[in-house]
This record gives C-alpha cells, structure tokens and sequence, in this order.
C-alpha cells in the first residue's frame, strides 16, 4: 500500500512539473491566435498575428538572420569540435588534460561575463561589433559542447578497430571515414543540435556583438518586449516551438539513443 502511495505521489510531482514547464508555453501559443491585442476574453479565433507577422520585414529578417547565423555556427564549431575529439582521443601531448579540463569554463561561466569580455576583446584587436564578431562568438560558446559530447561517444570506441583497420592497408583518412565516422556519427549530429540551439538562442553574446538595426530574433524580441509587446512575437515563437518541437519527434522516431527503437 505504501509504494502505491508513493507511485501515485511521484505521478503527481511529475504532473506538477510538466505542468510548470508547458502551460506558460501552450498559453503563449493559444494567444497568438486570439484575435485581441491585449488579450481579452472570451477568446475569439484569428490569424491576425499570423498575417501582420508575415508582413513584418523587421523579426522575418531578424529571424532569417538567427538562422544563417546558426547554420554556419553549428556547420563550423561541428568541424572544428569533431576533429578537436578525434586530436584528444587518438593522441597524448603535453598539456592534454589542461586543455580538456578548460573545455568546462566555458560552458559554466555566465553568457554576461562571456558577452562583456568578447566585446571588450574584439574591439582591442580592432574588429569591433558586427556579423563576424557575433558568429566567432557563437562559434567559441557552441565549440565545447560538440567537443564534449563527441568525446562521450568516443570514450565507448574500441581503439583496436582502427588498428585493425590499419592492419589491412587503409590509411589513416581512410579509417576515420570508414571506421571511426561511422561510430560517432550519433555524437556529432548531437552536438550539431546542440550548436545549432546554443546559437539560434544565445541572446546575450548576440546582443553585446550586434550592431544597431542589424539584431538576431533573441534580441528583437527583448527590444520589442521593452518598446510594447506584439501578439507577432507570440506567433513567431510558436512556430519556432512547432519547428523544434517536429524535430525532437523526428529524431526520436528514427534515432536509437542507447537502445531499442
């Protein structure tokens, strides 16, 4: 009788929480489509928003932005993140543990601190704000989390395969394309999405780097949150919740993530 208690309560606490995390969102969604600014009720049904979203050339091209500029974070920091794993697993060197120790900071320091020491940097070595400061500066917050999740997968690689691999005459890109790829191809297309989610929502970093009139999504909706808030903003958000939402089904329908499908 006692465990059923505590089966029950656990229910409870998880309905408790999934309550907290999604209701704001699926309130945020149900509003985008009620046809009042400020939203009274009773509810009234409208695509309103939907079609002054389509007309705002200010968050489509702010949007459009966010995403080239995830795009090319999440295709650099991948390449640069897989071949820096493939570096720390295959070879010693002095200096190894210091450096794979120093992958964390990054990740554990506040966006604030990161955002004000980029913009000091890139405005010391003369490069100041603009496009080229914000996506080097995706790319250094986006790279340790593709170096961290593709060593993962390559901690449960067998080395001797690729010695194996060797053995029989295939060189050494040959054994990376052939033997090694394969294996962590799961840990690299995880650490894409986390690339591309780490730079799609990074707001702060964007925006100390952004230069005025030329802002990523995160921060025109800040500046449109602070000027008066739109329901146009409620309906882009829900698309890009749908979007992400269709890839997680999509990736669980289709990945394997440690067992059976």
């Amino acid at each position: 009788m006692r465990n059923t208690y505590l089966v029950w309560a656990g229910k409870v606490w998880l309905g408790l929480i999934l309550f907290f995390l999604y209701a704001p969102i699926i309130v945020m969604a149900v509003m985008s489509f009620n046809a009042s600014q400020y939203y009274q009720l009773p509810f009234e049904f409208s695509l309103r928003w939907y079609e002054k979203l389509v007309q705002n050339s200010e968050i489509l091209n702010a949007a459009t932005r966010s995403v080239l500029i995830a795009l090319a974070t999440t295709v650099i920091a991948t390449i640069l993140g897989t071949a820096a794993s493939l570096a720390l697993f295959r070879f010693e060197f002095r200096g190894k543990r210091f450096l794979q120790v120093m992958l964390f900071p990054p990740i554990a320091i506040p966006w604030l601190i990161t955002g004000t020491a980029m913009l000091i940097f890139f405005y010391g070595v003369g490069l100041g704000r603009g496009t080229p400061s914000v996506l080097i500066g995706h790319v250094a917050l986006a790279l340790p989390y593709v170096i961290v999740v593709v060593s993962a997968r390559l901690a449960t690689f067998d080395p001797t395969l690729e010695e194996a691999a060797r053995s029989m005459g295939a060189d050494s890109w040959t054994v990376t394309r052939r033997v090694t790829m394969p294996w962590i191809a799961s840990g690299i297309i995880a650490g894409a999405l986390f690339a591309f989610a780490v730079s799609f929502d990074q707001f702060v970093v964007s925006y100390f780097l952004s230069e005025p009139g030329d802002s990523t999504l995160p921060v025109l909706i800040y500046t449109s949150i602070r000027k008066g808030f739109t329901p146009e903003i409620n309906a882009i958000s829900t698309i890009i919740i749908v979007i992400s939402m269709a890839v997680m089904l999509f990736a669980a329908r289709f990945s394997n993530f440690g067992g059976e499908r």
